[in-house]
């Protein structure tokens, strides 16, 4: 693809995932971009979003924001993520091609209860829809019920060539079921199943420990120096 855009950079501010550090932005500007095609191709650059901003660190000082995503039609499951699947198989996926209403109340729960440290914390309506929403791409929104109650929901984008795991938030009572593992599992097996070559996971950052678990689904690819690296197990 060659276009000419426009890119812009934030202004540095304290990094909310190493300590004494601080972060700055490349965003995703030009209207043009602000569509599934572009998207995808942003994405093979690194990029990620948040809402309809799309973004891509560009810190002066640091490189430990690693994008990452697994080969999809490769992936094979780990005996601990096996040991997962058969924990949690008595649950039941739906698939959701729209935000429903009752995804906030799970949202607010999980986010005030388990992230209260966090940037998003306390959850709001307005916080949670600027960051949910997006008209960039299509979505998708992996539910996954106990019985009558909705435990826990995965926000994805559909890529033409990807899924992206975008957000998940669960019901906290449900902590110990690894819900978390358990919603990438549920995506991979989804993408292999939609013929999606890849699954994007976001930024591993192996010195933060809400960051640095990404790395264990094998096999995956790193951009690292603007190539794609394949790890295998």
């Amino acid at each position: 693809m060659s276009i000419n855009f426009q890119l812009g950079i934030t202004q540095t501010f304290p990094c909310n995932y190493l300590p004494n550090q601080h972060e700055r932005l490349l965003v995703a500007t030009d209207e043009r971009l602000q569509n599934g095609e572009h998207y995808a191709w942003l994405m093979a650059q690194g990029f990620r979003r948040s809402g309809d901003q799309i973004y891509r660190p560009h810190c002066e000082l640091c490189s430990a924001c690693k994008s990452l995503r697994v080969l999809a039609k490769d992936f094979t499951p780990s005996k601990s993520q096996k040991r997962n699947i058969k924990k949690n198989n008595h649950f039941t996926i739906k698939i959701s091609h729209q935000q429903r209403p009752i995804y906030y109340s799970l949202y607010k729960n999980y986010i005030n209860t388990l992230h209260q440290d966090g940037s998003m914390y306390p959850a709001t309506t307005d916080q949670y829809n600027s960051f949910i929403d997006s008209h960039i791409t299509e979505q998708l929104y992996l539910e996954i019920w106990h019985d009558q109650q909705l435990i826990s929901v995965a926000v994805t984008d559909v890529l033409n060539d990807a899924l992206s795991a975008v957000y998940t938030f669960y019901q906290p009572d449900y902590n110990r079921h690894g819900l978390g593992v358990f919603s990438i599992l549920s995506q991979l097996s989804l993408a292999k199943e939609m013929k999606k070559e890849f699954l994007y996971l976001g930024y591993q950052i192996d010195d933060c420990k809400k960051m640095n678990y990404k790395n264990r689904y094998y096999p995956h690819q790193v951009l690292s120096e603007n190539k794609w690296h394949t790890v295998n197990k």
